[in-house]
């Protein structure tokens, strides 16, 4: 499982024109699965967000996590994340999960997140969709389950 988490001041992801889910400060989440994904990969990165600390204290050091702030979550799936880009220019897919379970993980992975009491909003699993962030810092902190 890969997410890439991105900090920041305001977020929106819109499909076919229209927004499916806004927040405002908070976290972008880049949701990729791959085969052999589960329960394990979901708790771990549920802990490793939610208590990321890249939120600035009074004291303007990165001391503070998404529930501290108040902030919200953006939660997005994106099986190019596990783009392969060893052969050629046109990148292979093979890595990404199944679909069918990917959606399944991906559901899961946000209602866990919702179940701390942070606000999630998502995009749509599979549909084309435009992100539009604000990055604030930029900050981007990238997770991989395979590397922890």
């Amino acid at each position: 499982m890969r997410v890439v988490v991105q900090r920041v001041q305001q977020a929106q992801v819109s499909i076919d024109g229209q927004v499916h889910g806004d927040i405002q400060q908070g976290l972008v989440l880049l949701v990729g699965f791959t085969t052999g994904d589960g329960a394990a990969e979901l708790d771990y990165l549920v802990h490793k967000i939610l208590n990321l600390r890249i939120f600035s204290d009074a004291d303007g050091k990165m001391n503070l996590n998404v529930q501290q702030i108040g902030g919200a979550i953006l939660s997005v799936s994106q099986f190019t994340l596990y783009a392969d880009t060893r052969h050629g220019n046109r990148p292979s897919f093979i890595d990404a999960g199944d679909p069918a379970v990917a959606r399944q993980l991906y559901t899961q992975f946000n209602q866990h997140l919702a179940a701390t009491g942070v606000r999630v909003a998502t995009g749509e699993f599979g549909a084309d969709m435009q992100v539009s962030l604000v990055n604030d810092g930029p900050v981007t902190i990238c997770y991989d389950t395979n590397q922890k």
